[in-house]
Parts: C-alpha cells; structure tokens; sequence
C-alpha cells in the first residue's frame, strides 16, 4: 500500500477482475463491516499519528477532510472504550449542531447502525450504546467548559474562535481516564493560539491540502473555489494549509493586535460612554460580492483595564457577503444586542440606499451618515495608529476582519476591504470625532517630522 494513499484507492487501483475476486470472498456482514471500517477509507494523514501526544493538530485546507477525520477520531475512541466523557467544541453552537454532529461528515452520518448515538438536541448530548456520552460546547461561551471534566475532546476550526481563553477551559477540564486526549481539526491561520500548540512539544500536528481530497469534491466546488483562489495568498492558506505570516506592508500586524487583545473576563464590566455600529455597505450580493462591513465598537468612560483612559473597544464584527437589506438587518441587530447609541456608515458607495435600508427595518434607529472626502490610507492611518498607542482592544477574536487588517497593503491596488473600512469608522466615530480627530493626528506628525529636522540641522 502506498503511504500517501488510503486501502481503499489502492484497491481500486487493481485491475477490475482482481478488484471484483477479493469483494466477492467478502460475506454481506463483512462488506457492511468494510463500510464503516475508517481505516480502510481514510488516506493516512486522515488517521491520528502514533505516538505520546496530547493534543492532535489536523491543519489542512478546504474539502480535505478535516470533519470526517475528527468525527471518526471521536468513533473510534468510542468503540475502543478510551471515551466516557467527551467535549465537542465548535466556534459557535450551530458548528457543532450543523457541522460536527449533524453534516454530513458529522457524528449522526459516519457512525454504523450498530454504534450510532442517541443524540438529544435540547441537553446537547449524544449517547453511545456503550454508555460513552458527549456534550456539545460553543466556544462563544467560554465559562460553559469551567467546570466540566472529560477523558477526550475535539475542537472544530480553531482558528476561528473569538475567545482563545474556551481552549484553556477545555484543557483545564481534560482531566478523566488514563489518557486524555483532544483532536483539533482547523484551516490554519497565524492565530497566537496556533503558533503556540505548533511550538509545544505534547503536540502532533498533521498537514494536510485540498487537493488531497479532489476526487471527493463536488464539481461546482472545483470550479467556483479552487480555481478563483489558486495561486493567491488566501488560496495558500485556505487550500494548500500553509501558515501564513505577516504581510509586508500591511498597516496591522497580527502580533501588533494580539498584543493589546483583551478576553471577555479582563474586559469584564469595563464602563463604556459610548457605543457605536459602523457600515461599510456593498450594493450587490452573491460568490463575488464584497463583504459589507458591519462592526461594533465601543470608547471607555474612564480608565481601561490596561491602565490607559478612554480606549476603545472592538465588541462585534457581523459582516458578511450579503444584500443590502440583511446587512441592514445585522445592523439593527448589533445596535439593539450592544445597546448603541449610533449606526454610522460610509455613503460614498450606497448613498441614500443605507439610511433607507435601515429604516426599513427599524424607523427609530439613531443614525449618522459619513463621507469618505480622505482616500482610505488617510482614513486608516490615524486608526492604525491609536493600535500602535495600545488604546485599541480587541475583545476576543474576529479572524476574518484580522484577516483583513493584517493583509490589506495601502498603495498596492487592492480591493476595498469592508470589515476595515467599517473598523475604520467605528473608530473615528468614537475616537478621532471626524475632522478635528484627523487634524490633531496630523498636527502631531507633522510637529514630530519638524523635530526630526531640527535634530538633523543640529547635527550638521
């Protein structure tokens, strides 16, 4: 058998005769067996590794896999009663109801009629026959895996999480049997969280591409994904797996934000004055469309956690590729659930559409439209610099709108990022107060370059 191959391609590979002589010597009971046999399926990067590990780190691109992998690492586990209590953490509760138990490379589809759990919704529980039992846990809601113990876990799309603190509840809690164990099944990104279980030596990491798996992949899929983003940077990580580190050239780093980076217990009860909901709006929808900003962002009422007075405060990001009327409807939303007190947004774009839209849906809504007179590296440069000050938290983790941060390069044509630009405004709102909070940036660059010169005409 090859090493890069499952059983199961190697098998297909013989000639059709051979194929057909070695499943007829296999009774109706054993072809059923063969079925549900994982280890015959599966390619062996899909298998977890031997060894004395702790956590298993599957980081592979889109359509390799990664599902069935932990679904069937969790089976497994199960049938070799190494399981009795286990945890199932996705980003958010719906993941692990649509993803992790009921898709169709969840727990419900791949487990054979003999072995398959009871799974009761309302408790988010799955129950084996053997008595082995699983919870379902939101990574949302990191206080929810405080207490609990379990013997084995497995954690969905990591790398997405908004609170990186639900992962060290989890380990705190793994705790049972004689070997716990947890499988974490993610598309990689230069998270903190990431670089450090690659750093850690209790941890097996697999890699694994998309093209592993194309034989598998649906045609439509092939065509409207892979082809649109091979051979870009997002292809690289979304498809081939590879851990992409900082842009040159792009005003935010990753490390830059995760330095400020506050959790939901350190930000706590911090008092805000101020709390605003910013739209970047696009005007189409579909594959192609850009994605609409929309993002909450708050300014302190006094001092910050971190020591410093009046800084702001990253709560929310619900953008999305989406029509008009349901980013409008996220707005609302966001401004209702944060308790607001302004829905800003740019009308260069949507002009009277936004202020139509939102009143659309609710008439009462306190609303301030801005113009976009400065070019966007104007705009960005006095935000980016108030992260370089520390006085800008995010709360949490937003990896998509970090995505955007951290790979948008002024200058080099790219398209127009609206989770950035919606930040952008949030924050100007809150913390530059529009013209004057530009001018006193720019003031003190340009008092800072005269400085410099004076220094120089010292020197010379």
């Amino acid at each position: 058998m090859s090493a890069t191959v499952s059983p199961a391609a190697s098998l297909a590979s013989l000639p059709e005769t051979e194929r057909a002589a070695i499943l007829a010597d296999l009774r109706d009971d054993e072809l059923l067996a063969l079925e549900y046999d994982w280890r015959f399926w599966a390619r062996p990067n899909q298998l977890a590794p031997g060894g004395d590990w702790t956590t298993w780190l599957l980081l592979a691109g889109r359509g390799f896999g990664k599902t069935r992998s932990g679904a069937e690492f969790i089976n497994e586990q199960v049938r070799a009663r190494r399981a009795k209590r286990i945890a199932l953490v996705a980003a958010t509760a719906p993941d692990a109801r649509d993803v992790m138990v009921e898709g169709e490379s969840g727990l419900l589809t791949i487990s054979p009629p003999w072995s398959r759990p009871l799974y009761e919704p309302s408790k988010r529980r799955l129950t084996w026959p053997n008595g082995a039992r699983a919870t379902l846990y939101s990574a949302d809601e990191p206080d929810r895996l405080r207490g609990p113990q379990h013997d084995i876990a497995w954690c969905d799309e990591l790398a997405a999480w908004r609170f990186p603190e639900a992962f060290d509840m989890l380990m705190l809690g793994l705790r049972l049997g004689e070997r716990p164990r947890v499988c974490v099944t993610t598309t990689p990104k230069p998270t903190l969280l990431i670089r450090d279980l690659l750093k850690d030596p209790t941890v097996a990491v697999t890699h694994g591409s998309t093209y592993e798996n194309r034989v598998n992949l649906a045609p439509a899929f092939i065509h409207t994904v892979v082809r649109k983003y091979e051979g870009t940077r997002l292809g690289r990580q979304e498809l081939l797996a590879e851990l992409l580190q900082d842009v040159e050239g792009a005003l935010w780093t990753l490390g830059l934000i995760e330095q400020h980076r506050m959790s939901i217990e350190t930000f706590g009860a911090t008092p805000l004055s101020r709390i605003v909901v910013a739209i970047d709006p696009n005007v189409s929808s579909g594959p192609d469309a850009d994605d609409a900003g929309v993002v909450v962002a708050g300014i302190g009422a006094g001092a910050c956690p971190c020591g410093k007075e009046q800084c702001g405060y990253v709560l929310d990001d619900r953008s999305g590729a989406i029509p008009p009327i349901e980013w409008a409807r996220r707005a609302i939303q966001a401004y209702k659930d944060h308790k607001a007190d302004r829905v800003v947004a740019e009308t260069n774009n949507g002009g009277e559409l936004v202020e139509t839209q939102l009143r659309v849906v609710d008439a009462t809504v306190s609303y301030r439209a801005v113009h976009a007179a400065r070019g966007k590296i104007t705009r960005a440069e006095p935000v980016q610099a108030l992260y370089e000050q520390g006085r800008v938290h995010h709360v949490g983790g937003f990896p998509a709108l970090e995505d955007q941060l951290t790979q948008w390069v002024p200058g080099a044509g790219m398209p127009s990022p609206g989770r950035l630009d919606a930040l952008v405004w949030a924050l100007t709102d809150l913390m530059l107060q529009s013209d004057d909070g530009f001018i006193a940036y720019y003031r003190e660059q340009a008092q800072e370059l005269a400085a410099q010169k004076e220094k120089l005409n010292a020197r010379t």
